[in-house]
């Protein structure tokens, strides 16, 4: 199991602010560059994208407990994002090869990424589960449309998209 830890490392608003006009996130790009700096394998990759998986979703359900609709969406979102990063680089999705030549995830990469692996492991939760992701982050965290309830009567598909990533990396690893 890898642990994960929060780091407080000093970086410019200006860089971050225009990381962010590209769609691109700290988070992602440190975990990208390190793993190829390092040259670290894709399931240890793989296991770092799932326990900060794990993270987002503990952090969701704090949120659904503080009635806060909006944050939990975003947690959730990241959650799947996460969960779908970390199966396109352990089952070497081509996905994953066109996101890193490109620096980046785009969205439409995730979704079509989504519906790669569902058919690969021939297991519909991962394209539900990421349609479902999409959704709460555009309405419940972009236009602040949902309520918590809303969201939390998503959270099981977001939990099961979790399981069966861990699953299928423990298998990948494993063999």
């Amino acid at each position: 199991m890898t642990e994960i830890i929060n780091l407080t490392i000093p970086i410019s608003k200006k860089i971050i602010k225009e990381a962010e006009k590209k769609g691109i996130t700290i988070e992602d790009s440190f975990i990208a560059f390190l793993t190829e700096k390092l040259n670290i394998d894709p399931h240890t990759a793989a296991q770092t994208r799932l326990e900060l998986a794990k993270k987002f979703l503990r952090e969701a359900e704090i949120y659904i407990e503080k009635d806060n609709p909006i944050q939990a969406s975003e947690k959730l979102y990241k959650t799947a994002e996460e969960c779908i990063k970390a199966l396109a680089e352990c089952l070497k999705a081509p996905q994953a090869t066109q996101a890193k030549k490109q620096g980046r995830w785009f969205t439409w990469q995730l979704g079509q990424t989504a519906r790669w692996i569902s058919q690969k492991v021939k297991d519909p939760i991962i394209r539900t589960a990421w349609t479902i992701a999409y959704d709460i982050h555009e309405w419940g965290f972009h236009e602040a449309k949902y309520n918590t309830q809303t969201i939390k009567s998503d959270l099981p598909y977001i939990e099961k998209l979790l399981k069966t990533t861990e699953r299928i990396i423990t298998k990948q690893t494993a063999s």
